[in-house]
């Protein structure tokens, strides 16, 4: 077969850099703040039993089908559509992609500041000394204040996109290989200080004993559902990342690997957070407050509280920003390479898109509050929109586009390194992509519209 044209470009210069890249930007809030209230909402190990299996059926497969549209080219997802598919009008799909990553960015940056505040506090001492009630009053009162809000929102994309205008290597790489090992040893030190609190046990055996009897339909669809927005699925930052790899690397290897990472993560959140909750006598259904009101408070309990909570706070720092990294690459390679302009000049122009949609979902605690669309505020709406369509979208088209469409001789050398691997993975991988992950994409489509 003749081989596709590929255009020399920059690219991770390591293997261990576009591991500790991808995992870093799969890795993020979805992991730490949202995978542990799902848990705990819905019967702790048997929430996690069904997680690892939608990762194994649905996450690794749909991940599998972008590493093979950016690396097999080496491009952004228009010009691999493009390359991919010439006589076809498919390409026009990768401005979704675009818009979902923006959007995502968007409304992700603002939670990404209340990261920033709260580790100021904790550097200054000021989340201790409360009840939970004053915990749940300073956040109320933080989000509730405007130009606070909308400041750590700003500074935080500012933060973001200077490490992107150094470049792939010397950006998103270098941050990656320093942040992405510290993540993992902070969240181990918390992990051995959550396991030697009295009454540690009971926290773990709610982590990972199953209890069926709380695991409702809705708790399986949300276990798919986060296992398709933990691994950043669906809106193209995969086929960014992917066209960035070098053309010897394993992409399954890879693909198990960041998987298998992302998911020890949001485990090991869980080793973290539960058996302190159960310790200090907290709820573990508490929801999306568990990080930002609930947490403040067990560390205060805590032996060397202070620290504890700084550390915490910057464990989040380092997942969010390696996070938004992911996110903003998408759009980033995209306007540079089919607008034919400069990366920073194409920095400037996502930043200036992201920057209107994180002010107004951080307008939307306050001054916008009034603002509702179908019942949402604004920061609600675009995270529906973001999680529930763009994502969704996307997922079921690069399941469908490379299960049924794409040459099968393309999926065969990219998932066998040209017959240098085992064919295992590439029956399995096909057979997912053309009947489970559209299945399982719709069903949690239908459950989030309400229709089931």
């Amino acid at each position: 077969m003749s081989q596709l044209k590929k255009k020399k470009r920059m690219g991770f210069a390591t293997r261990m850099g576009a591991v500790a890249a991808t995992v870093g930007g799969a890795v993020g809030l979805g992991n730490i703040w949202r995978f542990p209230y799902e848990a705990g909402q819905n019967g702790g190990g048997a929430f996690i039993l069904v997680y690892l299996i939608c990762v194994v059926i649905l996450g690794i497969p749909v991940m599998l089908s972008e590493f093979v549209i950016g690396r097999s080219t080496h491009k952004n997802m228009m010009g691999a559509l493009k390359q991919l598919s010439p006589n076809s009008k498919l390409y026009g799909f990768s401005y979704i992609c675009v818009l979902g990553s923006i959007v995502t960015l968007g409304f992700y940056s603002v939670v990404c500041g209340w990261v920033v505040e709260y580790l100021l506090l904790a550097i200054k001492g000021s989340l201790s000394g409360h009840t939970p009630e004053q915990y749940s009053e300073i956040f109320g009162n933080f989000v509730g204040d405007a130009w606070q809000c909308t400041l750590w929102t700003v500074l935080f994309l500012v933060v973001n996109f200077a490490v992107l205008s150094r470049g792939v290597q010397h950006g998103i790489e270098r941050v990656s290989n320093v942040m992405t090992p510290l993540l993992f040893l902070l969240l181990v030190i918390f992990c051995v200080n959550s396991l030697m609190l009295p009454n540690a046990w009971e926290g773990m055996e709610f982590l990972f004993k199953p209890d069926f009897g709380h695991l409702t339909w809705k708790g399986v669809v949300n276990a798919m559902g986060q296992a398709f927005m933990s691994l950043t699925l669906g809106i193209g930052c995969l086929v960014a990342y992917s066209s960035y790899f070098k053309d010897d690397t394993s992409l399954s290897r890879d693909a198990v690997t960041i998987a298998s990472l992302d998911t020890l993560v949001a485990i090991l959140a869980g080793i973290v957070i539960f058996p302190a909750v159960f310790s200090f006598g907290m709820q573990p259904e508490a929801g999306p407050k568990l990080v930002f009101e609930i947490l403040p408070s067990v560390f205060q309990q805590m032996t060397g509280g202070y620290v504890w909570a700084m550390l915490f706070f910057v464990l989040l720092f380092f997942a969010s920003l390696t996070s938004t990294i992911i996110l903003s690459e998408c759009p980033i390679v995209f306007i540079s390479e089919e607008f034919h302009m400069s990366r920073n000049k194409a920095i400037c122009y996502v930043a200036s898109f992201t920057l209107v949609i994180a002010v107004l979902s951080a307008l939307s605690f306050n001054v916008l509050s009034d603002v509702t669309l179908w019942g949402m505020n604004l920061f609600d709406l675009f995270n529906y929109a973001a999680s529930n369509v763009f994502m969704l979208m996307g997922g079921l088209f690069t399941a469908v586009y490379v299960g049924w469409f794409l040459d099968k001789r393309i999926i065969a050398d990219q998932l066998t390194n040209r017959n240098h691997l085992n064919k295992y993975v590439l029956n399995y991988t096909v057979l997912c992509l053309r009947w489970v992950a559209p299945v399982a994409v719709v069903i949690i489509f239908l459950a989030c519209v309400g229709l089931i």
